[in-house]
């Protein structure tokens, strides 16, 4: 693996379910990643050492999840200028998870965070790729073939609709 261009974290273990699903993406591409657990309420001064230190170690982009409140990926944005791109994940002590994107995607101006869907990890490692695809060439090409098949994967789909009824893809 290469040198770990992207971080991921997390809340708490439980939290891995989801966020797998972003290195898992990250490895397909072959962008480095480090992968840990940053709790903004368990360990607050971890969290500011992680944000604060990340460009140093090379990071260029942070996926971070969380579920109930919320507060790492924006606390992290808060110390950092890198980009950060929040995942909200629906916990055991989630209001439907709707507390979760709430809190993630309701920042105050001067502190983006990027947000993808409930238990969106995927799409998270996908925007952290693409934001590594943008100045190097090798990830962009991967990200380019990976694009054109989604779309090969939705013009069969269609042409399997088309030619065989709607009865056939259920």
């Amino acid at each position: 693996m290469s040198k770990p261009v992207v971080g991921i974290i997390m809340g708490s273990q439980s939290d891995l379910r989801v966020m797998k699903e972003a290195a898992e993406f990250l490895d397909e591409m072959g962008v480095g990643y480090e992968l840990t657990i940053v709790s903004a309420h368990r360990t607050p001064l971890r969290m500011v050492e992680y944000a604060t230190n990340a460009r140093k170690r090379g990071i260029k982009a942070i996926v971070a999840g969380a579920g109930g409140a919320a507060h790492l990926p924006g606390m992290v944005a808060s110390l950092t200028s890198l980009p950060v791109i929040g995942v909200p994940v629906k916990s055991s002590n989630s209001i439907d998870g709707w507390d979760s994107v709430l809190s993630i995607l309701q920042m105050p101006s001067g502190v983006p965070v990027a947000t993808v869907a409930l238990d969106g990890a995927r799409n998270a490692g996908i925007l952290a790729a693409q934001i590594i695809g943008s100045s190097d060439k090798e990830v962009g090409k991967k990200l380019d073939k990976f694009k054109q098949s989604l779309q090969r994967k939705v013009e069969s789909a269609a042409k399997n609709i088309e030619s065989k009824g709607w009865q056939s893809a259920l």
